[in-house]
């Protein structure tokens, strides 16, 4: 059984016993969150899509750690201009142990 599921902007495909990465969520380590924007669940060959959610359908987990990803480097640079500007970005992450989905 599968579930895509809509956190931080973004959508993700999740399995029980799966670990993702998602946009920082504001929970302590070792909480359990609930995650009630559920798009589709499928089991098997039948999918439940929804419009644009599933009602009823929502996914638990557990929060396993929160970090920051590799550092992104931005260089910009005008040519014959002698402008440069680095700048870098490190976005930060929460790590999602996912429990259980209910559809």
């Amino acid at each position: 059984m599968y579930a895509v599921i809509k956190t931080g902007g973004k959508q993700y495909r999740v399995a029980a016993g799966e670990k993702i990465k998602v946009e920082q969520i504001a929970a302590d380590v070792g909480q359990e969150i609930v995650i009630d924007q559920v798009l589709a669940v499928g089991n098997g060959a039948e999918l439940k899509v929804g419009t644009p959610l599933v009602s009823g359908a929502s996914v638990k987990a557990t929060v396993v750690a929160h970090g920051k990803h590799d550092k992104v480097r931005i260089f910009k640079m005008r040519r014959r201009k002698h402008y440069q500007k680095r700048q870098g970005h490190r976005q930060q992450f929460t790590e999602l142990q996912i429990a259980s989905i209910q559809a």
